[in-house]
């Protein structure tokens, strides 16, 4: 072997190196979306799993490890040759928050510190608090009023600390409320509709006139890959809003809804309130409940982040993905069990122009 092809085989051997990622939370909504997007790129994408059967198998394309986040060894085990570390990992049911997401978090941070990674976030809105709505900034000041949205501002805090002392880099991307394929625990499938039913009625938690932004999840995942594969380019403590779809008065998402299942079905939904007063009698003993009332202020005020930084970051690479919203509702309904088989000439019709781009949707 000359000294040519030696070199040839380390640049080789590099960028594979520089192109395998460990996603922690990929058997949930946003990891496994984020997940599936870097493998679809050609990425090696590692997963932790507790309760995995052996101490790995390959599966869906993607290599699962038998481990756990809240394990410090577990994490640097696996976070073996990974240049990229996606933290999308969250306690299960919303239990234990306030004990188990900033160990998580640490245990992330000390496995991309040890060999220089890049830790990714999939952020929230629950960081602002009423001073800086209805419009924030990536910048903007984080003085959130709720208990979960205080952890959100610390775990930022410990991102940006450790990027600007040089230990790794971090991309952080915020977003609305997910919905989509594959998202579990959020406001689409456990307020507006009812998995695995005809969708007969829509529940409405937020005030009529009050805007709300949702996120549909593929197209999340997508803008996360594209800032990955940019990642030595941005500054070491990244942030950006993902803009997604913004209902400006309340009602679109539900009348998106309804056209679809008419479409579908026949039969037109009807609209009805949202219970907040069970939710109010159950939070004492239902912790989602508990959750889902620290955020009804989302419901009842603005918040519209701005996508413009991250359409500018990805107008060279072909915009900021961007389902329509009637596509993106119907593949979440169909997922979600709550719609009728489609015929195979209605479905390729309607995933025509699926992979459509915008740099500022509509």
């Amino acid at each position: 072997m000359t000294s040519m092809d030696a070199i040839g085989v380390l640049a080789a051997m590099t960028a594979v190196a520089k192109r395998t990622a460990l996603v922690l939370g990929a058997s949930g909504g946003i990891g496994g979306a984020v997940a599936r997007a870097l493998r679809d790129a050609g990425w090696t994408v590692k997963a932790l799993q507790r309760g995995l059967a052996g101490e790995s198998e390959h599966r869906d394309g993607l290599h699962w490890l038998r481990g756990d986040a809240l394990d410090a060894q577990d994490v640097q085990r696996a976070a073996q040759g990974c240049d990229v570390i996606v933290h999308a990992v969250n306690p299960p049911g919303y239990r234990r928050w306030s004990e188990l997401v900033l160990p998580m978090l640490d245990n992330t941070i000390a496995a991309a510190a040890a060999r220089g990674a890049t830790v990714v976030l999939p952020g929230t809105v629950y960081n602002f608090g009423p001073d800086a709505l209805p419009h924030p900034a990536e910048d903007a000041p984080q003085r959130p009023r709720t208990r979960k949205g205080a952890i959100r501002v610390e775990m930022e805090r410990r991102l940006r600390e450790g990027a600007e002392r040089g230990q790794f880099r971090a991309i952080v991307l915020r977003a609305g409320d997910f919905f989509g394929p594959g998202a579990a625990n959020n406001w689409f499938s456990q307020g507006l509709v009812t998995p695995g039913r005809p969708v007969t009625r829509i529940q409405q938690p937020g005030t009529d006139g009050v805007g709300h932004q949702w996120a549909y999840l593929p197209d999340v995942a997508a803008a996360m890959a594209a800032l990955i594969a940019r990642r030595d380019a941005l500054p070491a403590f990244a942030r950006f809003h993902f803009e997604g779809h913004w209902d400006a008065d309340g009602r679109q998402m539900a009348a998106a809804i309804q056209r679809v299942v008419k479409r579908r079905t026949g039969a037109m939904p009807k609209l009805a309130r949202f219970p907040w007063w069970a939710v109010r009698l159950a939070q004492p003993v239902v912790p989602l409940f508990r959750e889902l009332a620290e955020m009804r202020y989302l419901w009842r005020e603005p918040l519209r982040m701005d996508g413009a930084r991250l359409a500018a970051e990805l107008r060279r690479d072909g915009g900021v993905p961007h389902t329509p919203l009637e596509l993106a509702v119907e593949r979440t309904l169909a997922s979600l069990g709550c719609l009728p088989d489609a015929p195979t000439d209605a479905l390729t019709r309607s995933t025509a122009g699926a992979g459509a781009r915008s740099a500022r949707p509509a």
